[in-house]
């Protein structure tokens, strides 16, 4: 066990996790802090969605605990130490492109708002869907500066005009 157990973990933290690619430190802390905070709203909101009569509750209900279980086990394993493959699971979410956390977060967290639109589902899956808002918006890139941005802008500006005067030199 310990023999390929080794010779697994270090081809896995031989690869670098994708997320590491422009994400500074505090923005990664961020995204993971807003992960758990959404894994405890979404587990609190589904319980009390549980408790109901109407099974297109209960349903969003227990679609609600799974998404606090799957952010858990996604964004801090530490907190399922208690199950084997944390660990693993948690290695190879890290290793998603920001832009496919963003679209698996957010498709997690809109499922119970279809199944049944109210107050709780909408509350409790608002941290949820904000997790995979700021994935996304790490996949965007950083905002450019102005100088370099005018920069870009007048390169351009002098290619259409040399396109331009090519043009009517043809012309001519």
């Amino acid at each position: 066990m310990s023999g390929s157990g080794g010779a697994s973990t270090a081809s896995v933290s031989s690869a670098p996790p994708a997320q590491e690619e422009g994400m500074t430190w505090w923005y990664r802390w961020l995204c993971r802090l807003s992960g758990v905070l959404g894994a405890v709203c979404c587990a609190i909101s589904g319980l009390f969605n549980c408790v109901t009569i109407h099974p297109l509750n209960i349903a969003a209900g227990v679609w609600m605990i799974m998404n606090a279980f799957i952010l858990l086990l996604c964004e801090a394993p530490f907190c399922c130490q208690f199950i084997e493959f944390a660990n693993t699971v948690a290695e190879k979410v890290d290793r998603l492109r920001s832009w496919q956390k963003a679209v698996f977060y957010c498709g997690m967290a809109i499922v119970p708002i279809v199944i049944s639109l109210t107050l709780t589902t909408l509350l409790g899956n608002a941290i949820a869907f904000a997790t995979g808002v700021l994935y996304g918006l790490s996949a965007l890139g950083k905002k450019g500066d102005a100088i370099s941005y005018a920069r870009i802008q007048q390169q351009k500006q002098q290619a259409d005009e040399e396109k331009l005067t090519d043009t009517l030199e043809g012309e001519l």
